[in-house]
């Protein structure tokens, strides 16, 4: 059983190693469009996976220090959405690609410490008192990735209950038009019931 530290954490492992694998090949365009669209997909669902999911535990659990942390963490979220929106539509043979998965990265990376160092320890203390609690938001965590845009839509929100509306109106789409675009090929398949 997993944590759901050890869920996010393994999320963000996944998202580094996207990132390097990008701009490890800056003369590759064919290599970085395959992990930048990788890259796209995993962070946009493990976005929402987090507003969904994580955010609101924190709030439950950790009272108004809680509120405050998934607060602050919900505007990172929109910026970095915002950057991803940008990112996404580019092409892996356009100038500036590089340069806007960094700008990207840096908030996202600060993000994800923040997490990882602060926020997630924080939740796991109270969810001790909960037996099996942190076990069960991973699968939570994990089912709900499977089911949300596979894309960033900055204008659906961070907030439940309009981002999982808009969530459901728009994952459809998203996960038609993954079929279309090319992925890592030794990567999991960007078919959202398989991960």
């Amino acid at each position: 059983m997993s944590s759901i530290s050890a869920a996010i954490t393994k999320d963000h492992r996944e998202l580094e190693q996207y990132y390097k694998e990008v701009i490890g090949k800056p003369n590759d365009h064919n290599h970085q469009q395959r992990f930048g669209n990788q890259f796209t997909w995993e962070l946009a669902r493990h976005s929402v996976g987090e507003e969904l999911v994580v955010y609101p535990a924190f709030e439950k659990f950790l009272g108004a220090k809680g509120k405050e942390m998934a607060e602050s963490d919900r505007k990172e979220h929109h910026t970095v959405k915002e950057m991803l929106k940008v990112f996404q539509g580019m092409k892996s043979s356009e100038p500036n690609y590089i340069d806007q998965l960094n700008e990207l990265w840096g908030p996202l990376s600060e993000h994800m410490k923040e997490e990882e160092e602060r926020d997630l320890p924080a939740l796991e203390q109270k969810l001790q008192e909960a037996q099996g609690e942190s076990e069960s938001m991973a699968k939570s965590f994990a089912r709900t990735k499977a089911f949300v845009p596979s894309r960033s839509h900055p204008s659906a929100g961070e907030h439940p209950p309009f981002e999982t509306v808009m969530g459901l109106l728009t994952a459809p789409i998203d996960h038609i038009a993954d079929l279309f675009r090319k992925f890592p090929d030794k990567s999991i398949s960007p078919n959202p019931s398989t991960k």
